[in-house]
């Protein structure tokens, strides 16, 4: 895959059709916090009403198609020294180190848009291997274990802190 090829904006509600065709797939959702979609109504809902509105949300883009999504969770308050990662790419396009690279794209991005974060943290699955590598290429340094720490579709999940901080980052 030709890295120029990719992109990340703000989602727009004429992704309807590629976020469904993404975050309808069960495969692509089982890792995240939200639902798998339904329908292309309920995707365009979900771009409007969550993604749109969202403090930093990106679509990952091939020739400006969404085929993902890249979300950042800032703190508050005294929290506001750090912020939470998220991302999820359509699974035709995995293995292709298309999440890598929208995730190093994202990081300068991110520290710049939010001007006091410090550190940029994941938190992942420990069976999620390919989450793990991901944050891995992209330059997060993997902290430690989190033992039986999230209750995620049924299920108690031991998960990775992974971080990076914007002095580890040349913005």
């Amino acid at each position: 895959m030709d890295a120029s090829r990719i992109t990340l904006r703000k989602f727009r509600p004429t992704d309807a059709d590629d976020l469904f065709s993404w975050a309808g797939d069960d495969r692509v959702t089982r890792n995240l916090r939200w639902k798998t979609l339904e329908s292309k109504q309920e995707a365009l809902t979900f771009i409007r009403e969550v993604c749109m509105p969202h403090p930093w949300r990106r679509s990952i883009c091939i020739d400006d198609r969404s085929v993902g999504f890249i979300s950042v969770f800032p703190g508050s308050g005294e929290d506001r020294c750090r912020a939470d990662i998220g991302y999820a790419v359509a699974v035709e396009f995995w293995g292709q180190g298309i999440a890598s690279k929208a995730v190093k794209m994202a990081i300068p991005q991110v520290f710049q848009d939010f001007p006091e974060l410090v550190r940029l943290q994941a938190y992942v699955d420990v069976e999620n291997k390919a989450s793990h590598m991901v944050l891995e290429k992209a330059g997060f340094s993997k902290e430690g274990l989190l033992r039986k720490y999230l209750y995620l579709k049924g299920r108690v999940k031991d998960l990775i802190v992974y971080s990076i901080l914007s002095k580890d980052e040349s913005i």
